[in-house]
């Protein structure tokens, strides 16, 4: 298990290495410059280049960009908030889009799991159709439309909820964009456990299982649900990074200052340094989850970790 889990460690550290590569090339391939101010001169220009470094040879820049990166110093921001540490623009805004999106995944996961456990268990029944209904509301209807039904309905109508994002009301004004943002996720994964367990539930080891006595919830839990959990997992991985990095459209309709909206504003200014730093932080947290997924694969099915232990 250690060798498995060190292997994949050292394969996300060169994935994240090479992505640094990639995003400082597509930076030095933008259009346009960071100072387009026409108040500018050109001696003016070339001064902010010298005073930024962007006038060292292409290997000096890179060299001096990997190293910064990887030690969290990502430089200033060249328009949106100038001279402002983009670190200090990020830390703000970050742990607001983590903890919407974290609420987001758990709910998501819960009621997904929940859903498409009971609909294999009732299949061809009453129950099963409404979960399959819901489902497919879920995937086909976008996450805004539901942040704007609930919005009128809990906030504006009930008022049980703020309509807009209040760091004095945390808790109280993040639900609405929580549920918001969890719909399509527990659509998904209720879809994916639901045809996964049905697969599972009449596989031979299942019949196997039932023959030796096994019934009830050991035989749902611990046989079935754990043998379903791996595809369950593929396709939660990448929803989680999306939630936790944030909606820009959710988070425009409840006013939340993340880092979607950060994002957006940053490429309308050209500010480049904003710009590839948050891709390297969407890009880091991405391996990071494929690589805890990675591992949870070893632990849940130990075929795979004997597999690739093989190669």
């Amino acid at each position: 298990m250690k060798k498995y889990i060190v292997k994949r460690v050292i394969t996300s550290v060169f994935t994240l290495l090479a992505i640094l590569l990639v995003l400082f090339i597509l930076m030095q391939l933008m259009p346009g410059s960071p100072f387009n101010d026409e108040k500018l001169n050109a001696d003016q220009r070339m001064a902010l280049y010298t005073k930024y470094g962007l006038d060292k040879p292409i290997v000096v820049q890179f060299y001096h960009y990997v190293v910064n990166m990887l030690k969290g110093d990502m430089g200033v921001s060249y328009n949106i908030s100038k001279n402002t540490p983009i670190s200090q623009l990020i830390q703000t805004r970050l742990p607001i889009s983590i903890r919407v999106g974290g609420c987001a995944v758990a709910i998501g996961a819960l009621a997904g799991l929940l859903l498409g456990l009971v609909a294999a268990l009732k299949h061809d029944t009453f129950i099963d159709s409404i979960a399959t209904v819901i489902s497919v509301i879920g995937v086909s209807v976008p996450s805004y439309v539901f942040a704007l039904g609930l919005s009128y309905a809990f906030g504006f109508r009930l008022r049980w909820f703020p309509m807009l994002f209040s760091q004095q009301a945390v808790f109280s004004s993040s639900v609405l964009p929580s549920i918001s943002l969890s719909m399509f996720t527990m659509a998904s994964i209720a879809r994916f456990t639901r045809s996964e367990m049905l697969e599972v539930m009449g596989s031979d080891y299942m019949l196997l299982a039932e023959s030796k006595g096994i019934s009830g919830s050991s035989l749902i839990f611990r046989h079935a649900l754990r043998n379903a959990l791996i595809p369950i997992i593929t396709v939660l991985a990448p929803l989680i990074v999306d939630l936790m990095t944030g909606s820009l459209v959710v988070e425009k309709i409840f006013a939340i200052p993340g880092v979607g909206s950060l994002l957006v504003t940053a490429i309308q200014s050209n500010d480049y340094n904003v710009v590839i730093s948050l891709s390297f932080i969407y890009s880091a947290m991405y391996i990071g989850i494929m690589l805890v997924v990675d591992i949870l694969y070893g632990i849940i099915d130990p075929r795979i970790r004997l597999a690739k232990k093989g190669d």
